[in-house]
């Protein structure tokens, strides 16, 4: 995921030779037909889903049934063979239980690859054959849920040798000699992002290097794919190449430009493509705005992560079960019954818990929506939901609705009413602390005490002039002038009574000696 250094135009395609895509030995689960994805009976399967950071959060196993939950029907777990914690085949066969327990179609990554040539410490697709190789065991017999991909981001933007190519082709002959069945997937170089065209240009020596006739191509699609065009002419250039194709992994935005996520979701959509948004949680180093939930919560969506699931061509709109876990061939046109009536329960200022009956459904229910009128306050995948962000002394009449996978809506349920009580005289106090200081800067933190149970908070920090915070965390930000005003972030808005929670900031200033302490209120 770096920035292209130059691109030529796609004019060129893969090979002016038609490749037959399909595979030269008996079918033993998910396998390539005709350069589609098909399940072990030929039922095609258009994977759509999100990667997860499995080998940096190993703790967040929940993950898995939030992603069914909205509408997925497939997940791309990340693994490593020892540049991170390594994966052990317990840990990796605890994996694909959890992916059949949400009836997902497993994609295994293993990520030590990422940059290969480019970024210090990436490891070789022979090291990483060599960790799958180490954890066969987990993955024997499980050809109908797993796909195989067998090193993320290969190469980065240096020249290496041997060749994508080479290395490659090398990559799943070794796996295939070492007894894998399985659908393997193989990513570009360029970070993934092939702006070199040299997975475009190879793609058909690379498959045929597959005595299974199995292998799918990944591409990722950031910066470098900014544009309607680019998007469509390298979908395109597989597509007359006759080679399977998956988008695996895309963003809305990215530090290398702003990728067109509408055309590719659309353009995926209309050729029978699969994709995966990254990341379900947990990224940093500044890419933190590709989070779709907040800190692995399936309640708190962010901006991406409601596009990518429940936008136009998203993943609720378009995914349909695997037919191995009882989905495919006719589609789920039944609705879930209706939810029980709503009961409000401790309602304060800004926020109450609502609960009621949980629905039914043929297959499953995804999640529920309340609603006050149109508006849309909240979403669970429970039947309680703890609603924020209310304002004080409103009366509010709300109802709720139940939906399913295919995106089946029940009818409403009985409305519920509620009042919020009115704010009290002082819920809370914030205490600043000056933690760090040197020349033209330093770093403060506040913690917030309530005395009274909160659902929310915010506390403005007033400086003289010449003081301008550049860095929050914890909290949310808006300024006027010099009056910097903190809310809280998603996570952290419920504050017990007696209770606290701390921000911080780092702030420049242009004065000498100590940095001023702010006026809080």
């Amino acid at each position: 995921m770096r920035a292209r250094l130059t691109i030529a135009a796609l004019a060129a395609t893969v090979a002016s030779v038609f490749v037959a895509a399909s595979p030269a030995h008996a079918d033993t689960g998910i396998h390539v037909s005709d350069a589609k994805i098909v399940e072990a009976d030929g039922t095609p399967l258009v994977m759509r889903g999100t990667s997860h950071a499995h080998t940096w959060y190993p703790s967040q196993t929940s993950s898995f049934a939030g992603i069914k939950s909205l509408g997925a029907n497939a997940v791309r777990v990340v693994l490593s063979g020892g540049r991170w914690t390594a994966n052990s085949a317990a840990d990796v066969a605890n994996v694909v239980s959890l992916c059949k327990q949400n009836k997902l179609i497993c994609v295994l990554e293993n990520h030590d690859t990422t940059g290969y040539g480019e970024q210090s410490g990436a490891y070789t697709l022979d090291q990483a054959v060599n960790y799958w190789i180490s954890v066969k065991s987990a993955l024997e017999g499980q050809e109908d849920y797993v796909i195989v991909n067998i090193g993320n981001e290969p190469i980065g933007n240096n020249a290496v040798t041997p060749d994508w190519t080479t290395a490659t082709a090398g990559a799943i002959k070794r796996m295939r000699e070492a007894g894998f069945d399985h659908a393997l997937m193989v990513d570009a170089p360029n970070w993934g992002q092939d702006w070199r065209f040299a997975m475009r240009d190879n793609a058909k020596t690379v498959f045929a290097a597959d005595p299974d006739r199995n292998t799918i191509f990944s591409i990722h699609m950031y910066g470098v794919f900014d544009t309607a065009a680019e998007v469509t002419d390298y979908l395109q250039a597989f597509q007359t190449a006759g080679l399977p194709l998956v988008i695996g992994e895309f963003g809305f935005n990215h530090s290398d430009g702003d990728p067109d996520e509408d055309t590719i979701m659309a353009q995926a959509q209309a050729r029978g493509l699969g994709y995966f948004g990254w990341s379900w949680s947990g990224n940093g180093g500044g890419v933190e705005y590709l989070d779709q939930v907040t800190n692995f919560n399936v309640n708190a969506l962010t901006t991406w992560g409601q596009r990518l699931f429940n936008g136009p061509n998203g993943i609720a709109q378009t995914a349909v079960e695997a037919k191995i876990y009882g989905g495919g061939g006719d589609p789920d046109t039944e609705a879930p019954t209706r939810p029980g009536k709503p009961a409000a329960s401790a309602v304060t200022s800004t926020g109450a818990t609502l609960t009621w009956t949980a629905s039914t459904d043929n297959r499953s229910v995804a999640g529920y929506d309340v609603y006050r009128g149109a508006t849309k306050l909240g979403s669970s995948v429970t039947n309680s939901l703890a609603l924020t962000g209310l304002s004080p002394e409103t009366a509010y009449t709300v109802h709720v609705v139940a939906r399913d996978a295919a995106g089946n809506v029940s009818a409403a349920s009985e409305t519920a009413s509620f009042t919020t009580t009115s704010t009290p005289p002082s819920d809370c106090a914030a205490a600043y602390k000056l933690v760090n200081s040197w020349p033209g800067g330093f770093q403060g933190e506040v913690t917030v005490t309530c005395a009274a149970a909160v659902t929310s908070w915010k506390t403005t920090l007033t400086y003289p002039a010449g003081v301008k915070v550049t860095q929050n965390w914890s909290s949310a930000l808006s300024a006027s002038g010099t009056a910097f005003t903190f809310s809280n972030a998603a996570w952290n808005g419920s504050v017990p009574a007696g209770g606290s929670t701390t921000f911080g900031f780092i702030a420049s200033w242009t004065g000498t000696g100590a940095p001023p302490a702010p006026v809080v209120s």
